[in-house]
């Protein structure tokens, strides 16, 4: 799906840092917005290794970049070639969006600022909210950090007790004590302390791959755990609706599903790049 780009010695360059990066929708998505917007940039990718990172992130601030995303596996590792992190970034322990201000690379990270932000805009808003998510990896641990920088009451993450099932109690009994947010982690497996979590939750949220192919057809509770009191949120975007989204429509609760927050995740990285309003339902249109 291509676009017409006016390139100049004007042009700003953005871009995207990862491995692999060749299917990524980024460059098309963020350099059509730019045209929409008018803002003189082009936005492409590089394929980058966690080896070349420190020669590619002074080589993007020596040249005169924008700014870029980071993706995988480069997003937990950028952190200590960058000059400062926010305290998001700081607390996730990994940074998606760089900006270059000045000569100095600074390091953010919109996954859970975005997710939260998707929440607004479906009218809710979880400061002093109770949440159960189902799910602490990449996305999970990215959103559960963001609800707790904003205020939630308390959080109830959920996840297998697989090979990482210490470091995440480390990294939740941790981020607890920093932002004062009660948070335990609990084993997923166990259905009765989910059924009792969620009952008492006003938010819920998948932050894992069921729901997706080829685990379209599943869902991460059961259908009688839904209540009149809870939003509901998830992270998967491809399909559209989850069977987590519809089977809650079908009880008539208000959600959010994850298309809308992967466009405002995008959409932060260029407030953040440009200081612009990215035209959120133009690209939802055209690109999904």
């Amino acid at each position: 799906m291509g676009i017409d780009i006016n390139i100049s010695g004007a042009t700003k360059l953005v871009g995207l840092v990862g491995s692999p990066v060749e299917h990524s929708m980024s460059p098309v998505m963020h350099s059509d917005s730019f045209q929409k917007m008018g803002v003189n940039a082009v936005y492409t990718a590089f394929d980058v290794t966690p080896d070349k990172l420190a020669d590619v992130v002074k080589g993007l601030a020596e040249m005169g970049a924008v700014g870029y995303n980071v993706t995988m596996p480069c997003k937990t590792c950028v952190g200590q070639y960058l000059d400062e992190l926010t305290p998001a970034a700081e607390l996730m322990g990994a940074v998606n969006t760089v900006v270059i201000k000045d000569g100095k690379s600074i390091g953010h990270n919109t996954d859970g600022a975005g997710f939260v932000e998707n929440l607004r805009r479906h009218g809710f808003d979880p400061e002093g909210k109770v949440v159960t998510i189902v799910g602490a990896g990449g996305a999970g641990s990215a959103i559960f950090t963001q609800l707790a920088l904003d205020g939630v009451a308390c959080v109830n993450v959920f996840n297998l007790k697989d090979d990482f099932w210490a470091a995440t109690r480390e990294r939740v009994v941790d981020l607890s004590h920093k932002t004062g947010v009660p948070m335990v982690l609990n084993d997923l497996d166990n259905k009765e302390q989910l059924a009792r979590a969620v009952k008492n939750s006003q938010l819920f949220i998948n932050a894992t791959r069921v729901g997706m192919p080829p685990l379209d057809n599943e869902c991460t509770i059961d259908e009688e755990m839904l209540h009149d009191n809870l939003f509901v949120a998830d992270t998967v975007y491809d399909p559209r609706e989850t069977k987590l989204i519809k089977m809650a429509k079908a009880h008539g609760l208000e959600t959010a599903p994850g298309i809308e927050m992967l466009l405002q995740q995008a959409a932060l990285g260029e407030k953040i790049w440009f200081d612009i309003e990215m035209p959120t339902d133009y690209i939802e249109e055209k690109y999904f």
